[in-house]
């Protein structure tokens, strides 16, 4: 069985250096994606992806390779729910889990959101990233590698009755 990976949408990811730590503390590897080259410790464990240039070329890449067992951190929301559907765990750099039961809402919202911008509306951006996001997220990725631990733990177990 794979050890579980953690994929980072990296581009506009506020906590790189925080999924580096966790990652190396679990045994974890981690595939840093972005659309052209990023700057990622020199670890045997993390590995830089340049998935190209493309309009959603980091997100295809990421999308192809996600499966249970694995963790996603994005804030983007239409890779959120590609993840989703593929059965990964996925966490927005805020700590906010993505779930099969609320992507269908945040993908609503989201694209309400884009019609109303496109629209002429001012909608206001994101709250600003603060020390409770960090915070929350280290949180909810300590969350998601111990889940992960105990269903693969059990699996055995369920396989031999």
């Amino acid at each position: 069985m794979n050890p579980t990976r953690i994929y980072v949408d990296a581009d506009a990811c506020p906590v790189k250096d925080e999924i580096y730590r966790v990652a190396i503390r679990h045994g974890l590897p981690v595939s840093v994606v972005a659309g052209n080259f990023i700057r990622v410790p020199q670890d045997p464990l993390i590995e830089r992806i340049a998935a190209g240039s493309g309009m959603d070329a980091a997100d295809d890449w990421i999308a192809e390779r996600a499966k249970k067992g694995d963790i996603v951190i994005t804030s983007d929301v239409p890779l959120a729910s590609r993840c989703v559907k593929s059965g990964a765990e996925v966490i927005a750099p805020n700590g906010k889990p993505f779930t099969e039961q609320s992507i269908g809402m945040t993908l609503a919202v989201r694209n309400l959101m884009t019609d109303l911008r496109s629209s002429g509306e001012v909608t206001g951006g994101p709250k600003s990233y603060s020390p409770r996001d960090r915070s929350a997220f280290l949180s909810a990725l300590d969350q998601a590698i111990r889940r992960i631990q105990r269903q693969r733990a059990q699996q055995p177990a369920q396989d031999q009755g």
